[in-house]
């Protein structure tokens, strides 16, 4: 798959897409929303004020993709040899039920933003289009498309690029394949849009 995305005059991004990616990165975005989960909406009646201190969970989940969409915040590398680690357990927690469902919200609408902005396209006479992204999109394809490199890379047992790498040189029969290529052509996408936001 080779679209990248190239810089629009004004601001912006743009990239055709054939039929087949729409159609890919559309199934992507939406079963990254199945996985991050509704969330809690607060009432239409609800207090604004308490809304914006409710708490959410404490703990990570337990799906390996999920966990690495939502880490830890006191953990990582040398984290163990910095300190306590029931104290730093403590303090991930605390900071976890705090900012989790704000990080969720955010996830869910770049996500959705893909989505919505896939089904605005007016296909062409072969199926494909071209997406432009302007304002905020950009930001919000890129939270998005980060979002499912990193949980296709979380299916793959994906730590290190170099990894990828050598799942690139799979057989084809390998049912592994048809994610790699996807994850492959993310990090693509996410590349090029990222080379034209910057100045």
């Amino acid at each position: 798959m080779g679209g990248t995305f190239e810089g629009l005059d004004g601001g912006g991004a743009a990239v055709a897409l054939d039929e087949i990616e729409i159609s890919i990165l559309r199934s992507l975005a939406v079963q990254l929303l199945e996985l991050i989960g509704p969330g809690d909406e607060p009432d239409a009646d609800a207090d604004p004020l308490a809304a914006l201190f409710a708490e959410g969970p404490t703990e990570p989940p337990s799906d390996p993709a999920l966990a690495r969409l939502f880490p830890d915040a006191y953990r990582g590398p040398g984290a163990e040899e910095a300190g306590d680690p029931e104290e730093l357990h403590a303090h991930s927690a605390e900071f976890r039920r705090f900012t989790e469902n704000d990080l969720r919200a955010r996830k869910r609408d770049d996500a959705l933003a893909v989505v919505r902005s896939l089904d605005a396209l007016t296909p062409g006479g072969d199926g494909g289009a071209v997406l432009k992204l302007t304002g905020e999109q950009p930001l919000r394809w890129l939270g998005a498309l980060n979002d499912l490199r990193l949980t296709i890379a979380s299916r793959l047992d994906i730590t290190e690029d170099d990894e990828a790498g050598e799942l690139f040189r799979l057989p084809d029969e390998d049912p592994r394949k048809p994610m790699v290529m996807a994850y492959l052509w993310l990090g693509g996408l996410q590349e090029t849009l990222v080379e034209t936001l910057l100045p």
